[in-house]
């Protein structure tokens, strides 16, 4: 299982809204900062497009620091997973040949880069990162307990900070608490959970 979430952004609104949405979650750490300036871990979750192509944002600085032969290995995996094209709510882990932090979590928020406010991509995307994780650790050697992850969704996706913490909130505690039956009770129950806060209708 994972044991330690760190959440990530450089601006204290979007620790505030981290803060608040996950008070309560066990395992999980805001840090206000960059990419560049978290210390060592075992993997970072990119919430990129569906592509590959990592040339802005958080992606931009990830290469940057891995440089230019971890984009070929994701696109290469999107090349020959997803031919080409990896639909938004499915992750994957990759090594990144870095001791520090060994492994990258690819995890795209959108198909190409536009606003994405109003949909549930950022949940999709979270927990497809957190499944894929553990998905890992049932079969690695190498297990991934501590993983970094920032603010899906808020950059090109346009996703309100608080809103984008909430659905980020959604999925973890949906990954700490799994259910033990499934029925119609359940299925509304969960899709309430990450469609409304409180009784307000937020993704339609």
């Amino acid at each position: 299982m994972l044991e330690t979430l760190w959440l990530v952004h450089p601006e204290e609104a979007m620790c505030d809204a981290f803060r608040r949405r996950f008070h309560g979650s066990s395992g999980v750490r805001v840090i206000r900062g960059t990419f560049e300036e978290l210390g060592p871990h075992d993997a970072f979750v990119t919430a990129g497009n569906a592509f590959g192509i990592m040339t802005a944002g958080i992606d931009a600085a990830v290469v940057r620091y891995f440089g230019e032969s971890l984009m070929r290995g994701v696109q290469h995996r999107i090349l020959d997973d997803f031919f080409g094209e990896q639909p938004v709510g499915t992750a994957f882990v990759i090594p990144t040949g870095d001791r520090s932090i060994p492994f990258l979590v690819h995890a795209p928020t959108m198909r190409v880069p536009g606003s994405i406010e109003g949909t549930d991509k950022v949940y999709n995307a979270t927990w497809a990162a957190i499944l894929a994780i553990h998905a890992h650790n049932r079969v690695s050697g190498q297990k991934i307990e501590v993983a970094a992850m920032p603010a899906m969704g808020t950059g090109f996706g346009g996703v309100p900070y608080d809103e984008a913490a909430r659905q980020m909130a959604a999925a973890y505690r949906h990954y700490r608490e799994p259910p033990h039956r499934l029925d119609w009770d359940f299925v509304v129950e969960r899709q309430k959970a990450i469609h409304y806060d409180g009784g307000r209708q937020v993704v339609r």
